[in-house]
């Protein structure tokens, strides 16, 4: 293959990230969530790939490290936050909250916001080579996306409301940027007293998929932010 043709092919796959937060972006604003975590999903898959393609074509370069964070940001922070944005229009207000309907929805963009801070600290931040330092922003997104899909009955219903929703977006946002270790999914071997974190998050990942379907994408996020905490507790 031709040198001047390997080297931009990293940098399409990211941009193929790009476009589909671009339409996740879309499809949360009409209301279609399901269309929206295609997307996402989608865009994370590019984002995989777009990193191992470097690595095996050694094309690393200066903008596809920028172009990677800007395209991260369209799919797992604005997609995320058009999906939040759309939730807040569809949800119960209380009584008190109902003069400020027409604004709320825009506190969602909290999301985005803390997701470029969540990218921009993550390039610069050398201590995440083999872990992470807060919630990675494709995690962010998965929950959200899969949450506005398998829980949409609950959200809308009178037993939840606006309040609470925003209160979700806080932490979120918050565990973003917070200075909390999470494990990463990079196996350096296969053995069961390195790994047992891994298997068992990989495991009950699995149990969830299949008893929640959809919404156990969220129910999993959930449960790596449990896990990372009770391992950070027990290591201190």
């Amino acid at each position: 293959m031709n040198f001047s043709i390997k080297k931009y092919i990293p940098n399409t796959i990211t941009c193929m990230n790009l476009v589909s937060g671009c339409i996740a972006c879309v499809m949360a604003f009409r209301f279609q969530y399901e269309y929206a975590i295609f997307f996402v999903v989608l865009g994370a898959v590019f984002d995989f790939f777009d990193g191992m393609s470097a690595r095996l074509l050694k094309s690393y370069s200066p903008m596809g490290k920028e172009l990677d964070s800007l395209a991260d940001d369209i799919s797992f922070g604005a997609a995320p936050a058009f999906i939040v944005f759309s939730l807040f229009q569809e949800v119960q207000y209380p009584a008190f909250l109902m003069g400020l309907k027409e604004y709320i929805p825009y506190t969602a963009f909290l999301i985005a916001a803390f997701s470029a801070l969540r990218l921009a600290k993550f390039n610069i931040d050398e201590r995440q080579t083999s872990s992470f330092i807060g919630l990675p922003t494709p995690a962010n997104a998965l929950f959200w996306s899969s949450l506005a899909v398998g829980a949409h009955s609950f959200l809308t219903s009178s037993c939840f409301n606006a309040v609470y929703l925003f209160i979700m977006v806080i932490i979120s946002s918050l565990l973003l940027v917070a200075e909390i270790p999470m494990f990463a999914l990079k196996f350096k071997n296969l053995t069961w007293k390195e790994n047992k974190i891994r298997f068992l998050f990989l495991i009950s990942a699995l149990v969830f998929l299949l008893v929640l379907k959809v919404s156990g994408l969220a129910a999993i996020i959930v449960w790596y932010i449990i896990l990372s905490l009770l391992t950070q507790k027990k290591k201190g």
